[in-house]
């Protein structure tokens, strides 16, 4: 009974997938057929099937999911004096009016909308979803997150999200506005992000034993959770990811986390050439995406290192300046 119970929850989670747990897992997690997917619970399953596969449509694995490790330190704005634009407010006529962000407050891909949100400073509000009743989104047929109800208009996937309501406030960003080769540069590096970026961050996350604790933690503390999902799911889900991070390497090719994630950091720093930002004296939408999958792990160790150990840390903190405060409405 009591296993049964924690499949449920990790099963609410969208943590499991066609993983399964070593043979010789301890019993704490050797559930019959579990495997988890992703970060984990509460959304930072990136890839689960509560936290969008987005990667399924886009050619990509919807199995081996990420959990994005960026730590940010105090340091990392000192580290480089560029002055750099702040936010990018569209015309007023063209601010939608409610704004509404369905969401699991650590998912990577919700926190590439905010990021945009943020960025143009368009007030929204959060609603966030309980991943196991899901009785939030008991009005929508589509069961994943995020959803944005922009005016009344649901609509899905965090890029399609973003590249509609970009759209609506841009609508001269088209034509002679941008070229083709910057464009192409855009999205070639927002399918990056989606497709290779996060596939190296749950094996770094879930290194280790007190990493995957520390991750769990977060997840468990910043989550809609019940005092039981809570307590069982940052025990049980640390133990179950720490041995399925091992999986998601020998999936991904990854010989080692660290270097894995490091040449990720660095690849992403050599595309600016240095430039400010990958959109030039302002951030793009790749920019976004970026920032926007790193952003929620910034206290996890893993994050921490790859600041420390690469030059990603520069970029990081201008466009940190670049989106300032959150424009989410408080509740």
């Amino acid at each position: 009974m009591r296993t049964s119970l924690l499949l449920r929850v990790l099963q609410g989670r969208g943590i499991t997938s066609s993983l399964s747990l070593p043979s010789k897992a301890p019993a704490l997690v050797s559930l019959n057929s579990v495997a988890f997917s992703g970060f984990g619970l509460n959304g930072l399953a990136w890839k689960s099937s509560t936290c969008r596969q987005e990667d399924t449509a886009r050619g990509g694995s919807s199995r081996g999911s990420v959990m994005a490790a960026g730590a940010i330190s105090l340091s990392f704005a000192a580290s480089n004096c560029t002055l750099v634009a702040g936010k990018e407010r569209p015309p007023v006529e063209l601010i939608p009016k409610d704004v509404v962000l369905y969401q699991y407050e650590a998912c990577p891909f919700c926190n590439k909308v905010k990021a945009f949100l943020d960025y143009h400073d368009i007030p929204y509000r959060v609603v966030e979803v309980n991943p196991i009743s899901k009785k939030e989104l008991k009005w929508s047929e589509y069961r994943k997150v995020p959803i944005l109800v922009v005016d009344g208009q649901q609509i899905n996937d965090s890029s399609a999200i973003i590249s509609t309501l970009n759209e609506k406030i841009n609508p001269k960003r088209t034509g002679l506005a941008i070229n083709a080769s910057t464009a192409e540069e855009e999205e070639k590096w927002r399918r990056w992000v989606d497709e290779h970026l996060v596939h190296v961050l749950s094996p770094n996350i879930y290194r280790s034993p007190s990493e995957a604790l520390q991750s769990f933690d977060y997840i468990t503390t910043h989550g809609n959770f019940t005092a039981l999902e809570r307590m069982m799911g940052k025990y049980v889900g640390a133990a179950a990811m720490y041995f399925i991070a091992k999986r998601l390497k020998k999936r991904h090719n990854i010989a080692d986390e660290r270097t894995a994630l490091y040449e990720a950091a660095e690849q992403w720093m050599q595309a600016l050439n240095n430039r400010t930002f990958m959109g030039g004296s302002k951030p793009n939408l790749a920019d976004l995406a970026a920032f926007g999958v790193l952003r929620p792990i910034k206290h996890l160790q893993a994050g921490k290192d790859m600041m420390a150990s690469t030059s990603i840390g520069s970029w990081y903190s201008r466009m940190e300046a670049a989106v300032g405060t959150s424009s989410r409405k408080s509740e």
